[in-house]
């Protein structure tokens, strides 16, 4: 267990892991947050970009030696983001929670691209709109978790294991999937220039 929230945490995440595990098979990055308020983590982070992306950037790469595959869980609100890679923590923007939500999902999609272009199996998927409680407090997912909308949990879950296991986590390595497929997706979110400039931000921001 891991406080994502907390860079240190992460790094004692994966000094532990370290200790037990020679190899890991599959690596699921499926730790997220949702808020509609602005929040700043002990590390100076606005808390979504940090939870979701920062500190699964952080673990892969502290584990990257030993890890087969990475999946991570990002979603469709990737597609309505406007990530500004100088200003991840939306200093300098009007705030909008769910358009950093979006930020956030984004950048775990540029995370895929640049992880497979390092020879990483690396994909992501969006696990669907699943009654979990997530964002729970927001009009959006009141709205879109009403009865005959959202899917239970296994099916999101199923999806993670079919990239952890199916040959499509292999061969598709970089690829965003919807349903067990790969989509398309704009060009702002597959470019490779792009999906490194967020590299180098990342590490930066979190001391690699």
């Amino acid at each position: 267990m891991a406080d994502y929230a907390s860079f240190d945490a992460v790094r004692r995440a994966a000094d532990e892991i370290k200790e037990h595990c020679a190899r890991i098979d599959v690596l699921a990055n499926n730790a997220g947050v949702m808020t509609p308020r602005r929040e700043l983590t002990s590390d100076g982070h606005e808390l979504m970009i940090q939870v979701n992306h920062l500190s699964p950037f952080l673990l892969t790469n502290l584990l990257l030696d030993r890890v087969g595959r990475v999946v991570t869980t990002t979603s469709r609100a990737a597609y309505w983001a406007k990530l500004d890679i100088s200003d991840l923590s939306r200093n300098g923007r009007r705030w909008n929670g769910w358009q950093q939500y979006g930020d956030s999902k984004q950048a775990n999609v540029l995370f895929t691209v640049a992880l497979a272009a390092r020879g990483t199996a690396a994909t992501c998927f969006h696990p669907g709109v699943i009654r979990t409680g997530f964002a729970a407090g927001t009009f959006m997912m009141r709205a879109l978790t009403l009865p005959g909308l959202a899917e239970p949990p296994e099916a999101g879950a199923a999806r993670l294991v079919h990239l952890a296991t199916a040959a499509d986590g292999v061969t598709h390595a970089g690829r965003y999937f919807k349903k067990d497929q790969p989509r398309k997706v704009p060009a702002a979110m597959g470019d490779l220039a792009r999906a490194e400039a967020l590299w180098t931000a990342s590490a930066e921001a979190t001391g690699l």
